[in-house]
């Protein structure tokens, strides 16, 4: 029997309501086999054909989402975050799109590079920049390097052979309350220099003093998963002003403005996100007012979404191993877990799953998805209602998983990461294989 037994008016048309469009990518459907769909293919049929776990990326869902941020920002420099998801396929997607990207390491720098990526397109970040990654930097010629400790001053300044442009990271003082591993905006952390410090100042006449670096601007993040558009109102006044400061004393008027990323996603129906319109009409406010009471020329805006590119449009496939009810709690163990999606330990972050092989109709119980990994905190998703007939072997699917799960992923108990299966028009294609046991194997040379 299939749904079209069950609900007849699918013989004339009709469908079965779509999932969520503001966790699920947009073309996620059900076909007539109840079967979730994703860019036109069978999520049962993926996790078939590449095994599970598996990543699905959807390539239209990452296309339009840059697409979004170029119309709401059609001034700005739209620059992807590779750290939240960077393949060769992802960057030559992001550069169709006519975004710039910015890496954090070597390895990501040569991902980009691989894929044709204009090297004048990429800004190099990070708060620990070895010298060889810096070395490499300067030497394929990135656009930017965001210097975020003094003695980065002295080695840019020795490897540079051509002037080299270089952003100033700064701490603007801005608490948006999240999770305290992603509030980056606060002085007491990591990154940057605190806004107003001695430390600005004595970075700015370093640079200054380097003729082949050549300070355009300044950075900041003020953290992540952010969906009140007023914290950047906030952080654009307080850095036209350090702006000014910097013009006032040094004689320098810097012409760029980096803003970051952090806009949060739904993880979850009913979470809160990131409205583009409003977030690009508070910005554009901000920077009138703060322009105007400093008497400073409007610098060149750049954001840096990551997770709101690419968040949205993957989805991670699991098969169920087992089903356990152990006093009064059902526990569905998945054959996966926290060495695919360590967000949960790391951030206690929620989210949603669903069986995508079927479409089901009938009761319903409250089950916890745990990994099956040898921690007991190895847990996906709590609350999760699901068919009462659950059985071993069906595929779940658990939406808004494309940011920060592959690149966050390990082989923790020795099991290889999964592959990353791009979606498109009914066509499916492999972006990154398995990890074997043999590729383990590999590494260990003892």
């Amino acid at each position: 029997m299939t749904l079209l037994d069950i609900f007849p008016s699918l013989r004339s048309g009709g469908m079965l309501p779509r999932l969520d469009p503001a966790v699920w990518p947009r073309e996620t459907h059900y076909d007539p086999d109840g079967r979730i769909t994703v860019g036109g293919v069978a999520l049962a049929d993926i996790a078939d054909q590449y095994g599970t776990p598996t990543y699905v990326l959807d390539e239209g869902e990452v296309r339009e989402r840059c697409r979004a941020y170029r119309r709401a920002f059609p001034d700005a420099e739209i620059i992807y975050a590779g750290k939240a998801l960077l393949t060769r396929t992802v960057a030559e997607w992001i550069g169709d799109e006519g975004l710039s990207l910015d890496v954090c390491s070597a390895g990501e720098l040569t991902t980009a590079l691989s894929s044709w990526t204009d090297p004048r397109r990429i800004i190099l970040h990070g708060n620990g920049k070895p010298f060889a990654e810096l070395e490499t930097a300067v030497n394929c010629g990135v656009g930017r390097i965001v210097i975020d400790s003094l003695t980065e001053i002295p080695l840019l300044a020795a490897l540079a052979t051509r002037p080299q442009q270089v952003l100033l990271r700064i701490s603007p003082d801005i608490d948006v309350h999240g999770h305290p591993a992603v509030r980056t905006g606060v002085t007491d952390q990591k990154f940057g220099f605190p806004i107003g410090s001695d430390l600005v100042a004595e970075a700015v006449e370093r640079i200054a003093r380097q003729s082949n670096l050549d300070l355009i601007g300044l950075h900041c993040h003020i953290g992540s998963q952010i969906y009140d558009p007023f914290h950047y109102g906030e952080a654009v006044r307080r850095m036209i002003g350090e702006m000014a400061r910097i013009q006032a004393a040094f004689g320098i008027t810097l012409g760029d403005l980096d803003l970051g990323g952090g806009h949060a996603v739904a993880y979850r129906s009913g979470d809160a996100e990131m409205n583009l319109a409003e977030l690009a009409d508070i910005i554009d406010d901000g920077l009138d007012a703060a322009c105007a009471r400093h008497g400073f020329p409007r610098p060149k805006i750049a954001l840096e979404p990551g997770r709101a590119i690419v968040a949205r449009a993957g989805v991670t496939l699991y098969r169920v191993l087992s089903i356990k009810h152990i006093e009064g709690r059902t526990f569905v163990t998945v054959d996966g877990g926290m060495s695919d999606n360590p967000r949960v330990a790391l951030y206690g972050a929620h989210y949603e799953a669903v069986v995508a092989n079927r479409h089901p109709t009938g009761p319903q119980m409250t089950a916890t998805i745990a990994g099956r990994y040898c921690e007991a905190g190895d847990i996906l998703a709590t609350d999760i209602r699901l068919p009462a007939d659950l059985r071993p072997g069906e595929v779940l699917a658990v939406p808004c998983t494309g940011a920060y799960h592959h690149s966050l992923a390990s082989s923790y108990n020795g099991v290889g990461r999964p592959p990353i299966v791009a979606v498109n028009d009914g066509q499916s294609r492999e972006l990154v294989r398995r990890e074997t046991i043999a590729d383990l194997l590999a590494r260990d040379v003892g």
